[in-house]
This record gives structure tokens, C-alpha cells and sequence, in this order.
């Protein structure tokens, strides 16, 4: 089993570094699954991710308080609503686009109402 922790731990960072240059994919849950996984097949990378420069914050934010730092928020909308004006310039049929309108409203919703965090 731990291999199979470790894999998926592998593949959810690698898929948390894709989310930081593709607007629909995510960054953070996926480094979130990659912390719950590791925290189950290697104390090593478990360390390493919680002590990385620029996901270990991310990580304590949300497991100790819940929270996304107001940076994130703002970057997040903002290519949740570059996403949506790409679709429909791409010229999406109504449905598609609001089906995509409305999860992108649900989930920029939650986003925004998650607390900031500690200060500092």
C-alpha cells in the first residue's frame, strides 16, 4: 500500500505543477492530496512537501485554518473568469457555457468565502 500512496502522492504533485499554468486545473487540492498521501507512505517526501518554499505555506493555511491566502483568491478568479471569456469567444454553445458559468460561480463562491489566514 505504500507504494500506491507514494504514486498517487507523485502524481498529484505533478498534477498541482500543471494546475500553475492551466487555468481550469487546479493547484492547491491537488497538493493537499499529495500531503494526505505522502503523510501515508513516506515521512521524507511527507517533510519535504510541508517544508517546500511555496507549497508547504499553502498546506499549513488550509489544514490549520481553513484559508486561502487573498493572493490566491484574486489569481483564482481571475483565471476561473479568463477561462469562461475564453469559451466564449471560442463561441461554446449557451448550454456548455452556462453549465461552466455555473460551477465556475459555485466554486468562486467557496473560494471567496474561505478566510485569508494568519497575516504574515
Amino acid at each position: 500500500m505504500r507504494v500506491f500512496w507514494a504514486f498517487a502522492g507523485g502524481l498529484s504533485v505533478a498534477l498541482g505543477l500543471l494546475g500553475i499554468v492551466l487555468p481550469l486545473l487546479p493547484t492547491t487540492p491537488f497538493l493537499l492530496l499529495a500531503a494526505f498521501c505522502f503523510a501515508r507512505s513516506s515521512p521524507r517526501l511527507h517533510d519535504w512537501l510541508l517544508t517546500h518554499r511555496r507549497f508547504g505555506p499553502i498546506i499549513h493555511n488550509w489544514t490549520e485554518h481553513r484559508a486561502i491566502p487573498r493572493r490566491a483568491k484574486g489569481v483564482a478568479i481571475l483565471a476561473m473568469g479568463g477561462a469562461l471569456m475564453l469559451s466564449v469567444a471560442l463561441g461554446l454553445r449557451w448550454q456548455i457555457l452556462a453549465l461552466q458559468a455555473a460551477v465556475l460561480i459555485v466554486m468562486g463562491t467557496f473560494i471567496l468565502t474561505r478566510p485569508d489566514g494568519p497575516r504574515g
